[in-house]
């Protein structure tokens, strides 16, 4: 993923910092909660999301004020600032109108500008998005996850990493809380999370006229089936897909499935079937990977650094189509033991 970092500035003089990927017909994509441009192309997951969305078209995307690589503001987080930020990066994008993506939080600001500027948007898709902050769970359960994260970050970002990402492994839940922390401060954090339980756009959605998808996953642990479906139905024609899992974060779990949901909603092509060739490089990173060798010791062993190593895994992983080191570690035994078993057969031969 190979990045341009940018700078655009609201009407109130915030700046925020913008990213773009690839080329081609733009695609908005608005985040959800927290982000960071930089390091989230050290989450794997993220970075692999990301490159996947990002195939084919211009891809753009950006830290709301107070997170990652913007500037913090003194003004409080609304709606309003959500979509004056929304505003001044599509401003960039041309007179065309262009495909906007919104993800959890992301989805109900996405909605919102669409509702308000209508011929700006060519396709709208909402993922893991919400019609009432207040339904998404009760009171005395959000009015917790609050004080926690005020009153420790640390606590609370591995608390919702937990809600958000229950299909991930330790290791890249740990990493996600890192990430979230790294982010924005406690203060911001719950800031836009108070926000996100307060919005409301049941009175926006039957402004919508855009082609829109929603895409929900069955089981998402921090926005109920039944706020997606609640979307669907009151935006006229909106198409809902309904896929399984239970992570809310779009880059965890069948994360292929969900961008290729998208991607086809759009228009763009699916991304190309996996080839299972590795170069040679990577073909020594799995021999690895199938020894238990963790991306320290892979590194260590291969004289690179641990992020590169971390990479090369990634990359093994979406080439072959899996989900897990363990997949990838059972298909190089796999293929290994074929190569042992042709060689022999060979040998047999020339006998």
């Amino acid at each position: 993923m190979q990045q341009r970092i940018g700078r655009v500035t609201t009407g109130d003089g915030t700046e925020l910092a913008v990213a773009e990927i690839g080329a081609g017909r733009p695609l908005l994509y608005v985040s959800g909660w927290l982000g960071h441009l930089q390091l989230s192309a050290e989450v794997p997951e993220e970075r692999a999301f990301i490159d996947m969305l990002g195939r084919g078209c211009r891809l753009v995307r950006y830290d709301r004020a107070g997170c990652g690589l913007s500037a913090p503001s003194d003004r409080p987080p609304s709606l309003a600032f959500e979509l004056e930020q929304v505003s001044a990066v599509a401003d960039t994008l041309g007179s065309e109108p262009f495909d906007l993506v919104g993800a959890s939080l992301g989805a109900v600001v996405a909605v919102a500008w669409a509702a308000e500027h209508p011929d700006r948007v060519r396709r709208l898709v909402l993922y893991g998005g919400w019609v009432s902050g207040a339904a998404l769970s009760p009171r005395s359960a959000q009015e917790h996850i609050l004080g926690l994260v005020e009153s420790h970050w640390g606590i609370g970002s591995d608390v919702l990493t937990d809600i958000f990402a229950p299909d991930a492994d330790a290791a890249s839940r740990q990493a996600f809380a890192r990430y979230q922390r790294a982010s924005s401060s406690a203060a911001t954090a719950r800031a836009l999370l108070a926000m996100g339980y307060q919005l409301d756009v049941g009175d926006l959605l039957a402004r919508v006229r855009t082609p829109t998808l929603v895409v929900h996953r069955d089981r998402d642990r921090a926005t109920p089936l039944a706020q997606g479906t609640a979307l669907a139905e009151a935006i006229q024609g909106a198409q809902l897909v309904v896929l399984p899992g239970r992570s809310h974060l779009p880059s965890f779990g069948d994360t292929a499935a969900l961008v290729a949901t998208i991607r086809r909603f759009l228009g763009l092509r699916a991304a190309r079937a996996s080839t299972g060739v590795l170069t040679a490089r990577q073909k020594e990173v799995a021999a690895l990977v199938s020894r238990g060798c963790s991306n320290r010791e892979i590194a260590a062993r291969l004289g690179i650094d641990e992020r590169s190593a971390e990479g090369h895994v990634e990359r093994i992983r979406l080439r072959l189509g899996f989900r897990s080191r363990a997949q990838i570690a059972a298909w190089y035994v796999a293929q290994a033991g074929r190569a042992s078993g042709d060689a022999d057969a060979r040998r047999r031969e020339l006998r």
